[in-house]
Formats: structure tokens, C-alpha cells, sequence
């Protein structure tokens, strides 16, 4: 086909992508400082055995995310207060998913506005977290996961590997390594030589050999407690 000529499929995804801009161009909210900085993260409690799963899990009202989708979420954000908060969240997940992070980040600054009790503005800061480092922002996701988790009086299990990977991305090593300590404190038998594949089967595999260094470097010296 010559460079000039644009077949059917093309024209398709070319029409799909401009309706879905023009759909996302109608939540385009007041500029915001989304700019985040890590604060500092505090140092490691002994255990985290707290499960936590209604907090680090994705926040979805309805599978997918193409055009459709999108649609039912935007009907459902203006037309159901029941389901506004789930519905701004992934429609924050997908924004961040097609590069859109300033409109992602306004949507889940709204959210974060009306959460439906405690538990669901954890996982709003989880969610966020987690959306951020998968655009790059190391930073802001410690911030938000540290909001989700560290602040709490319970320890949920997700906390200490996950400040672990973002910690040692950041070069903060030696807190990177103190944090895997805590999980290793909590389930000796799971981390001590882990099977990150079946402890972390929601991460990438990049992510995994990513904490794979925290724990060797655990392994070759492990911190004192406290």
C-alpha cells in the first residue's frame, strides 16, 4: 500500500482515536500542582501480617477501556453517585495508560475529594501510586503509597516490598533494603530465598528482578532490628 494511501483499519483507528480525545478533552479540569515529592518515608515496624486486599486492589467499575467504555464510565461519574468515585478512578488508571497524566491526575485529585470511607481513599492513593510509577514518577508513587499504607496503624503486607522497589530505584538503598527486612521479619519462610513469581504475580517480571536485587542485597547484610 502506497505511503499516501490509508487503508480501512487505519482510517478505523485513526476515527477511534479522535473520538476518544475529544471524550477525555471534556474532563480537562483547572490546572492543579500535581507536582509530588517523596517525603520522607518512615522508618520500617516490625511486622506487616494485615492482608490488605480491599485496599491494593485496581478500582474498576467495568472491564476494558476503549471508547465504550469510556462513554459508561463518563455517564456513570455524572449520573450516579453511588458509583462516581470507582468510575472518576478508572477513568484516572486509563488516562495515565494513554500518556494523558495531567488528566489523570486531576481525576484522581477529584476523587481523592469524595472517597466512600477510609478504605476506599487507600486504594485511591494505591491505585495513584501505582499509575505514577508506571509513567516514571518514582517519587510521587512513594508519596502516594506512603499515604495508602505507612501511616497506618495495621501493617499491610503490600507495604514493605513496594516501598522496597521504589526506594531502590531511587538510589535510597540502604532504607530500600530496611523496608524488605520488614517483610522478611514478618514471613521468614516467604522472603528469606523468595519465589517472587508467586508472591508478586501481578508484577512485571522487570519489577521482580528489580526487588530480586533488594533481597540479595538483604541476604549479604542483613539489617539489625530496630
Amino acid at each position: 500500500m502506497g505511503a499516501g494511501v490509508q487503508g480501512p483499519c487505519h482510517r478505523q483507528s485513526h476515527a477511534m482515536n479522535h473520538r476518544i480525545v475529544r471524550i477525555f478533552g471534556a474532563l480537562m479540569l483547572a490546572a492543579l500542582p500535581f507536582g509530588l515529592c517523596a517525603q520522607d518515608i518512615p522508618r520500617p515496624k516490625e511486622f506487616y501480617f494485615e492482608a490488605d486486599t480491599d485496599v491494593a486492589s485496581p478500582l474498576q467499575l467495568y472491564p476494558g477501556s476503549d471508547d465504550a467504555t469510556i462513554q459508561r464510565l463518563l455517564q456513570a461519574r455524572d449520573r450516579n453517585r453511588r458509583d462516581a468515585t470507582l468510575a472518576t478512578a478508572q477513568l484516572a488508571h486509563i488516562s495515565y495508560a494513554t500518556g494523558r497524566a495531567d488528566t489523570g491526575a486531576a481525576l484522581y485529585a477529584e476523587a481523592k475529594q469524595r472517597p466512600d470511607n477510609a478504605r476506599m481513599r487507600d486504594s485511591l492513593h494505591w491505585n495513584h501510586g501505582w499509575d505514577l510509577y508506571r509513567s516514571g514518577d518514582i517519587a510521587g508513587a512513594l508519596e502516594q503509597w506512603r499515604i495508602a499504607g505507612a501511616e497506618r496503624l495495621k501493617g499491610p503486607s503490600w507495604l514493605p516490598p513496594t516501598l522496597a522497589l521504589g526506594l531502590w530505584q531511587l538510589d535510597r538503598r540502604d532504607e530500600a533494603v530496611r523496608w524488605y527486612a520488614a517483610s522478611v521479619r514478618t514471613e521468614p519462610l516467604l522472603w528469606q530465598s523468595p519465589d517472587l513469581a508467586r508472591l508478586l504475580p501481578d508484577w512485571t517480571e522487570a519489577d521482580r528482578a528489580m526487588l530480586a536485587e533488594v533481597a540479595a542485597a538483604w541476604q549479604a547484610n542483613p539489617p539489625s532490628w530496630p
